[in-house]
């Protein structure tokens, strides 16, 4: 998985991450390292960028639901510990729409997978990077 970063300005500055390859159990914990030394440097707000995002497994919903945490200054969990972490996801489901994470562009495998967890009812989904950024 590549993934890069730059910043957007809406309202407020957005970290916009985007993804390229497979989100999984290789490469998850490469973007929540990646987003908390965002969030350590000052983001508060985030895009992620899943145009080409080609996979996405269930550590990959654990990093979504992970930097979510990490907006809301939360504890994230602890991913060493496998399935705890992964049920963990449940909480972010049940938060209501998250306000400093938001999505783009995901492919209709990727958006699948995201619908089949509820995740489609807790990021904001958006198919233009403008309105997207402007959202924030």
């Amino acid at each position: 998985m590549n993934i890069t970063t730059s910043k957007a300005i809406g309202s407020v500055q957005v970290a916009v991450i985007r993804l390229d390859g497979q989100l999984d159990g290789q490469s998850y914990q490469e973007l929540i390292d990646k987003a908390k030394a965002l969030y350590e440097s000052g983001a508060r707000d985030f895009l992620i960028d899943m145009t080409d995002l080609t996979y996405i497994s269930s550590a990959g919903l654990v990093a979504l639901h992970s930097i979510a945490l990490l907006t809301k200054g939360e504890e994230l969990p602890d991913t060493e510990s496998g399935w705890s972490a992964y049920r963990s996801v449940g909480k972010t489901s049940n938060a209501g729409v998250q306000e400093h994470i938001k999505l783009l562009n995901p492919r209709e495998e990727v958006k699948s997978v995201l619908e089949m967890v509820g995740f489609d009812r807790v990021f904001a989904v958006f198919t233009d990077y403008d309105e997207a950024v402007k959202s924030f």
